[in-house]
């Protein structure tokens, strides 16, 4: 299903037909400041399990889409205070910055994942979502080999393409084609792993 939401006026009730979504276990599509990604609830161990499946990847780069730094911190180890200025300076925006993991992931998981990638972008619909939903989203970029472009932009070519694959499409508007930047910071000096659509350094 296409649901159409205006990111500068968002309807609380189709918000609300979409976190009921991912609470049933559903696996969306939906815009963020940089590219459309899937997404589902991360307390949802069988929809992580679709979405790695859907996302044609065998070891997807999941990052955490938060509402804002509060929920963010729910997810990561103390931060030290350079790290979290970090933070408060990049968010809300197009970038990935991973961080030392907390246990909470590590049971969510049931592995011993040691790092998280935590997003928080400039989306009004992608933090509406994460907001209404009470916990981030499970996410990973949406992808499409068939074609010149590294990433779909348009969400009706996205529906044709995913309609039986994912329970909802989010048309956000057309989406970019540049992924968000990837900082590591889980060493003394922070690490630039991707450079995206954040400028940074």
């Amino acid at each position: 299903m296409l649901l159409k939401l205006h990111p500068e006026h968002l309807s609380e009730q189709k918000i609300n037909t979409i976190v009921e979504c991912l609470r049933k276990g559903g696996v969306i599509v939906f815009p963020t400041d940089t590219v459309y990604a899937f997404g589902c609830d991360l307390f949802q161990p069988k929809a992580i399990e679709n979405l790695i499946k859907i996302s044609g990847k065998k070891r997807p780069d999941f990052s955490f889409i938060c509402d804002d730094i509060s929920q963010a911190m729910h997810y990561t180890a103390s931060l030290d205070q350079p790290v979290f200025k970090e933070m408060k300076r990049l968010f809300p925006g197009p970038y990935t910055i991973i961080v030392k993991a907390s246990a909470q992931v590590t049971r969510i998981f049931g592995t011993n994942k040691k790092t998280v990638g935590i997003r928080i972008p400039d989306n009004n619909i992608a933090r509406a979502i994460a907001k209404a939903l009470g916990n981030p989203l499970i996410s990973t970029s949406l992808h499409d080999e068939n074609m010149i472009l590294d990433y779909m932009t348009d969400p009706r070519e996205m529906e044709a393409d995913f309609h039986n694959a994912v329970e909802l499409i989010v048309d956000g508007g057309m989406g970019g084609n540049l992924p968000s930047t990837v900082i590591d910071y889980t060493e003394k000096e922070p690490v630039l792993i991707r450079q995206g659509a954040g400028e940074w350094g």
